[in-house]
């Protein structure tokens, strides 16, 4: 029964595999790409949203939580630039401005500055020192609010 269950499983892990192969082969390489780093934001958001609690006193600080989240978004925030390559802007179905593409080195220095700040949050994360980890978490969600305020376009209430 139980080599049933994996088996089943498994079939239904290669037919989810498929029909996500499937939908990207009917999207252009524009519309995967914003999927792509759609997907990347999504998790990133994920991740720092507990963290945010926990430094503004509204959820109790976990030190191994935090660290485990700050680890992911250091992580994902060196997978982002490859979801903007050129030729990837969609009006409609992207919040990326047309500036990512035509201001490209201001953006570029804005994703590694939130690689670099991620990385040092990650980094004085493993201390589990909630003091020295509040100005670290600052300086990435100010950058974070950076490039939105310059790259983004801004959603409906």
């Amino acid at each position: 029964m139980r080599n049933h269950w994996l088996g089943s499983s498994v079939a239904l892990a290669a037919l989810a595999g498929l029909c996500a192969s499937a939908a990207a082969a009917t999207q252009s390489p524009a519309e995967q790409a914003i999927e792509y780093r759609h997907s990347v934001y999504h998790v990133i958001a994920w991740n720092v949203t507990p963290m945010a609690a926990a430094v503004r006193g509204k959820a109790p600080y976990d030190p191994a939580a935090f660290a485990y989240h700050a680890n992911r978004v250091a992580l994902l925030a060196s997978m982002l630039l490859e979801g903007f390559p050129y030729n990837s802007y969609v009006a409609g179905k992207t919040h990326a401005k047309p500036e990512v593409w035509s201001n490209r080195a201001a953006f570029e220095d804005l994703l590694k500055k939130l690689e670099s700040r991620s990385a040092t949050l990650a980094e004085v994360a493993k201390s589990g020192d909630l003091e020295k980890i509040k100005p670290a978490f600052n300086d990435l969600a100010q950058t974070c609010a950076d490039c939105h305020k310059q790259f983004r376009e801004k959603l409906e209430d």
